[in-house]
């Protein structure tokens, strides 16, 4: 199945400013506790405007100061606005096999920006509507896509110069809804920083693998798994089977 990532980024993106405009700007952020509603706001405008500097001016985005933060709500309203018609008018223009700087350990192109940005605007929207107690769902297809994202990229980072070891456990992701399930594994990675100098011992990641025996598995609908490796409230909890307590206490640290 084709997903239209750059209409997710444009749906979501929506979503997220309509909820917030509305907001009290000084309303908690029930999965973000240390953040208000403004400044939920001022994240993703900021996210949104580096992202698209590092593809517009070809920079890296550690290079790239974040935009002036605006003393009111209305002006934060704007700088949203802003920010979010510059980047989805940059990923309309920008042809998806531009190379691009990234954090990540492969080399990227526009194509894999526009998905990460559909997955961000998603996981903020939740945020958003958690905060002002308006929650709707999730397309399940795109919340499925969420979940090998999150492993991938977040869950299953490590320097593309790392020796990897395995690990001894393999685990199931599966979706109750769209059919997907993935094999995953706790894998440590080391290795000597050819940037930084450091040397790196045991550090551990979870690797997505194509065979083995689950010891343990975890289901839910594709919108409560994507939520859940997100450390977001789901509908339903998830079932989990087997001794699942290592993802479980990793899950529980948050992403954001």
């Amino acid at each position: 199945m084709t997903i239209d990532f750059l209409g997710h980024v444009r749906s979501e993106a929506a979503r997220f400013g309509e909820v917030l405009r509305d907001t009290a700007p000084d309303t908690r952020v029930p999965s973000c506790p240390e953040w208000t509603a403004d400044d939920l706001l001022y994240h993703l405008a900021e996210v949104f405007d580096n992202w698209t500097k590092v593809v517009a001016e070809d920079r890296e985005g550690d290079d790239i100061p974040p935009p002036e933060r605006p003393g009111d709500h209305a002006g934060l309203v704007g700088l949203y606005d802003q920010a979010t018609s510059a980047l989805l008018d940059l990923l309309a223009a920008t042809p998806n096999d531009k190379p691009m700087w990234s954090w990540v350990a492969d080399d990227v192109t526009a194509s894999w920006l526009t998905r990460r940005m559909a997955h961000e605007a998603l996981i903020h929207r939740l945020d958003a509507e958690l905060t002002a107690d308006a929650v709707t769902g999730f397309d399940p297809a795109l919340a499925a896509d969420g979940v090998s994202e999150v492993v991938y990229y977040f869950y299953g980072w490590r320097p593309g110069w790392a020796t990897i070891t395995p690990g001894p456990a393999v685990g199931r992701l599966a979706t109750t809804d769209t059919g997907d399930e993935w094999l995953i594994r706790f894998d440590t990675w080391s290795g000597h920083s050819p940037d930084s100098g450091k040397t790196y011992d045991g550090e551990s990641f979870l690797a997505l693998v194509e065979s083995g025996e689950p010891s343990y598995s975890v289901q839910a609908s594709a919108r409560d798994l994507d939520a859940w490796l997100w450390n977001r409230p789901t509908v339903t909890a998830p079932a989990i089977e087997g001794d699942a307590a290592v993802l479980q206490e990793v899950v529980a640290k948050g992403l954001q």
